[in-house]
């Protein structure tokens, strides 16, 4: 069998339709198809049911997908190797970072990165910090940035930079004219927050803990998937949150949110890399550049 073949098998099987593989891999729908009949009939098995117009993996197409998928997986780390022997002159560099870094952190280093090293392809994808660790781990992102604290004995996670952390509300509300904020008034707010998996809940959740306050005692109104949803609902007088002052203060100088008087913790963002994969130059490279602002 063929890389190629083993690549068009796991299109097909991820996607459990062979014409929606064809049109993602650039190939013909005969073509694709072809591939799996031709390792069909070579190992005398089946992979794939049909069940009317849609295709699903038999016992063995799925034991089979395990495989070729690590086999794939050793393939690129064979090609990274020999991509990083000609230094930073070609090659690609898979970042995955949490909401508030990938929006407001990040985006200055990759241009530094992309100006000093053009012929390095950049990729970014956005999770929050559960998804970012598991992207690392899995082997599909090189380096990963999260805003919060990760526990995973194959990751290493090392601090980057500290991010400041406001609570903010509508410009008219209660908690945001001045005076202090007291541990009664956190308990009776209503609340917008951040999904639980997320680096901003965490910061929450902990800053609450100093203050003698569980999750569970908030009047939660809304919890919702990234920043910006966050920051719209306050803005619209849903309740107050806390957030990144990197997320909140272009609100607050634009008159659309207050920051409350109270101190909050500060938290770190976090670099993470995978103890056992290799680490190609142009992620040290790339570590090397925002390490120089810590």
């Amino acid at each position: 069998m063929t890389l190629e073949q083993l690549r068009i098998f796991v299109a097909v099987a991820t996607r459990e339709h062979v014409t929606q593989a064809a049109h993602d891999l650039n190939l013909t729908q005969s073509a694709t198809s072809a591939a799996v009949a031709a390792l069909e009939a070579r190992y005398e098995t089946k992979l794939f049911d049909r069940v009317g117009r849609r295709i699903v993996l038999t016992a063995t197409g799925k034991a089979f997908l395990v495989e070729a998928k690590a086999v794939l997986a050793r393939a690129a780390a064979a090609e990274t190797v020999l991509n990083d022997l000609a230094g930073l002159k070609r090659g690609q560099l898979a970042l995955a970072a949490s909401q508030t870094i990938a929006g407001y952190w990040l985006p200055a280093f990759i241009h530094r990165f992309n100006a000093a090293h053009p012929a390095i392809k950049l990729q970014l994808s956005i999770g929050n910090t559960e998804q970012v660790a598991t992207q690392v781990r899995e082997g599909s992102a090189d380096l990963g940035f999260v805003e919060g604290d990760v526990d995973d004995p194959v990751l290493t996670a090392q601090p980057v930079a500290e991010d400041d952390m406001v609570l903010v509300g509508p410009i008219d509300h209660p908690l945001c004219r001045g005076r202090s904020v007291t541990t009664s008034d956190l308990r009776t707010a209503r609340w917008v927050l951040r999904e639980q998996g997320s680096g901003t809940r965490a910061a929450l959740e902990t800053a609450l803990g100093r203050f003698g306050i569980t999750p569970a005692e908030l009047d939660v109104v809304f919890d919702l998937p990234s920043n910006e949803a966050v920051r719209g609902a306050v803005e619209a007088g849903a309740g107050v949150t806390v957030l990144s002052r990197l997320v909140a203060m272009r609100a607050v100088k634009a008159g659309l949110l207050a920051v409350a008087n109270i101190e909050l913790p500060k938290r770190h963002f976090y670099s993470l890399r995978h103890k056992e994969h290799h680490q190609t130059q142009a992620a040290r490279e790339f570590l090397r550049m925002v390490g120089e602002t810590h």
